[in-house]
């Protein structure tokens, strides 16, 4: 027996035997999950299975590498290619099912610079030929299969611009803003819902807030508040989701340690963040990227201004639990964003 729509909780997940498609509620309506998983492995891959691409970051200097692995296998990162002008250091990063998006980032300077990548296939990043509507870095990205929202950054702004991500050419427009002004926060989304999770209110290293807001994607607007975070320092993180569970990894509290905590959120509903488990290596200044069932978390400071990771750790969304190794980046770095053909939002 169906109940009424005003009792179905938020989040809830049916099996809709008319369109024989796995659905989920979410303000108010029954939304269609993507269950599909694009397959770009190859032919040396054991599991075939969705992509995800790490953005160049930052060794000691300015790394030029992006990186790619198959999310369904574990194993070392593959190079993908270079990035154009080494500016994604710091940037924010937004997917659909075929290209890839890096906005702003600190190298030389905070920019307003957008480039993208065809996530299929292998090579440097194209310039979009659009701009932000201001320069900043450590911008968060979330995204649905059409818009990508970029939210905050520092110093401290609380701007939230969007794109078209197939739309080349077009520069970024206001979209709204956040509740708190702040940088260096946790980005996810559902298709949706975006998530702006911590982040770090410029310039006082003090100043780390736990604050989660949302937006719905489709709907321009300001952002409105989610609920808290588990920990009262919380910045430098990295964030990942399917279409239903946000996840919250590492970071900083204070800008003085790394932190190992995975927490965790269910997008369609409001409320505080809870415990998912542990990294393998406590880490800040991530990148992250998800398929329907996996999130992994790659490279990353894991002392602050002394030492890099080149390691990748990943979780099964669906189970509560410390994180398993997956394997290297080519290089040790941090301050890279990830994207994936497969991520919550689309």
């Amino acid at each position: 027996m169906s109940l009424p729509p005003s009792e179905v909780p938020q989040g809830a997940i049916r099996f809709n035997t008319d369109s024989q498609k796995l659905e989920f509620y979410a303000q108010g309506e029954w939304w269609v999950m993507s269950t599909d998983t694009p397959n770009l492995g190859t032919s040396g891959d054991s599991t075939p299975g969705a992509r995800a691409c790490f953005g160049s970051g930052t060794t000691p200097s300015v790394s030029n590498t992006i990186d790619y692995i198959n999310i369904a296998s574990t194993g070392n990162a593959v190079t993908f290619g270079g990035c154009a002008n080494n500016t994604q250091g710091g940037s924010g990063s937004v997917a659909s099912r075929t290209r890839g998006v890096w906005a702003g980032g600190q190298h030389p300077g905070a920019n307003a610079d957008i480039h993208f990548i065809t996530i299929a296939s292998n090579g440097d990043s194209t310039d979009f030929n659009a701009n932000l509507t201001s320069s900043r870095r450590f911008a968060a990205g979330v995204s649905n299969g059409t818009r990508g929202c970029f939210g905050g950054g520092l110093n401290s702004t609380d701007v939230i611009d969007y794109i078209t991500i197939a739309s080349t050419g077009v520069a970024a427009v206001d979209f709204g803003n956040l509740v708190t002004s702040r940088g260096q926060c946790a980005g996810l989304a559902s298709p949706i819902r975006g998530i702006f999770a911590g982040g770090h209110a410029h310039p006082s290293p003090s100043n780390s807030v736990q604050v989660i807001d949302f937006i719905s994607i489709a709907t321009l607007g300001n952002a409105q508040d989610f609920g808290d975070l588990t920990n009262s320092g919380s910045e430098d993180l990295s964030g990942a989701s399917n279409a239903t569970k946000g996840m919250i990894a590492g970071g900083s509290p204070a800008g003085n340690a790394t932190q190992n905590t995975i927490q965790f959120i269910t997008i369609a509903t409001l409320g505080n963040a809870v415990n998912f488990g542990d990294l393998v290596v406590g880490r800040t200044s991530s990148g992250a990227a998800s398929s329907p069932t996996r999130a992994v978390f790659a490279g990353g400071y894991t002392n602050p201004g002394t030492t890099m990771t080149n390691s990748i750790d990943y979780v099964e969304i669906a189970t509560e639990g410390n994180a398993v190794d997956f394997g290297n980046l080519t290089n040790s770095r941090d301050q890279l964003n990830g994207l994936s053909n497969a991520h919550g939002g689309l």
